[in-house]
């Protein structure tokens, strides 16, 4: 059976209603199957280019009469009562119901033009208007990239350095090559230490961050590209509401009782 269709068939009860074409699809061993399963699946099918057709529909209802046969049979056995069972049932009725609390929350939240407008703002101040070309020696300890600046300021090679020493294995590879990128790209003490190097310099004192020590060398700055605000809302419409969302379940974690 296509992917989609099963896919649809385990949520088809959870999220969507349709007027009910006939009140019972089909019935097993006694037991009725709401057509509105059926035409749940069949909605979402449709609207996702798929013909509603009489072999679909078929499909459908030999799929379900399958899927309660097979049901019936587990809780003949009392399978849902097994304990690594009924963890993974109740592990994902919290997904569900969490899943159904940020919803909520994003309908009753609603991103406005003028919210979008400051993220963007927000972001493409962050990103400020120069991009740089960096390499970089990243290194497990003070002492080490201490030992490789001291190399460079004797004439070593930054990229043979690089190759040999950095514990970025990547970049390390292209000589310490990370390509071109905003400081928004980079964490803090990294770019800090980046926007202030000219063309060709190094840092002469390590730049220490969660990855360990780095040595960075600035080869280029261009002015930076940033896209316009129509070609990116929806990403920062979304980036709004999770966000937001953090900021709610955030609250909710410091007002919790947790001992």
């Amino acid at each position: 059976m296509n992917l989609r269709i099963v896919r649809l068939l385990a949520a088809s009860c959870a999220f969507l209603t349709l007027p009910v074409l006939a009140q019972t699809l089909a019935t097993v061993n006694g037991k009725a199957i709401p057509a509105s399963r059926a035409n749940a699946i069949i909605k979402q099918l449709v609207a996702h280019g798929q013909k509603d057709t009489p072999e679909l529909r078929n499909m459908i209802k030999n799929e379900l009469v399958m899927r309660e046969v097979l049901m019936q049979e587990a809780n003949r056995k009392k399978i849902a009562s097994k304990p690594d069972v009924k963890m993974q049932i109740d592990s994902t009725r919290e997904t569900i119901i969490i899943n159904a609390l940020r919803a909520d929350f994003a309908k009753k939240h609603p991103v406005t033009d003028d919210d979008i407008s400051k993220e963007y703002d927000r972001y493409k101040k962050a990103a400020g208007d120069t991009d740089y070309r960096i390499r970089h020696i990243l290194l497990a300890n003070e002492a080490d990239a201490k030992d490789v600046i001291a190399k460079l300021k004797d004439g070593g090679n930054f990229e043979d350095l690089a190759k040999e020493k950095s514990k970025d294995t990547v970049s390390a590879q292209k000589g310490g090559d990370i390509d071109w990128g905003n400081p928004s790209k980079y964490v803090k003490p990294f770019s800090d230490a980046m926007v202030k190097l000219s063309k060709g310099q190094y840092t002469e004192t390590p730049v220490q961050t969660d990855f360990g020590y780095h040595v960075i060398k600035l080869e280029d700055t261009r002015p930076s590209a940033f896209p316009a605000l129509e070609e990116v809302k929806p990403q920062v419409a979304k980036a709004v509401t999770e966000r937001r969302l953090k900021e709610y379940f955030d609250g909710l974690f410091k007002k919790a009782k947790v001992k």
